[in-house]
């Protein structure tokens, strides 16, 4: 399977998301390398058109890790609201990795300390978009 599956984000997140890095000072802007790439790279549609199976800013997803077999259920969140427990940064690589994923596929992505992890989409158990919840 290709490293990289395709990826579908709404485009209230992708607005959301390149405000963020914009308002990043530089040194720090440089470490979302990555993130930018997969905004580039994504389908962007409405809200209300985002499939209900898809991993958006606030849903709560499942994935595990294949390397360590590791099931995880955390809540894709901006900064602010992380360090909460159960919550991941969109800036942290496993929160950037998750972005625009649907339930099944799988990413390989690089660790801080230069590994790969590859992640698989097990459930997405709440979505604001099939919550009704558009503009959160």
């Amino acid at each position: 399977m290709s490293s990289k599956p395709p990826i579908i984000v709404s485009r209230i997140d992708l607005d959301r998301i390149e405000a963020l890095l914009d308002r990043l000072p530089a040194a720090e802007a440089d470490n979302f390398g990555a993130l930018r790439a997969e905004l580039d790279r994504a389908e962007v549609v409405e809200p209300a058109a985002m499939p209900a199976n898809t991993v958006t800013m606030n849903s709560t997803v499942t994935f595990e890790d294949e390397s360590s077999g590791e099931k995880l259920t955390l809540t894709l969140v901006y900064p602010a609201a992380a360090g909460a427990p159960g919550t991941v940064s969109i800036l942290a690589p496993v929160g950037s990795a998750l972005l625009g994923l649907a339930c099944g596929q799988q990413i390989d992505w690089p660790t801080p300390d230069g590994r790969k992890r590859r992640l698989k989409v097990l459930e997405v158990s709440y979505q604001p978009e099939a919550a009704g919840h558009l503009h959160r």
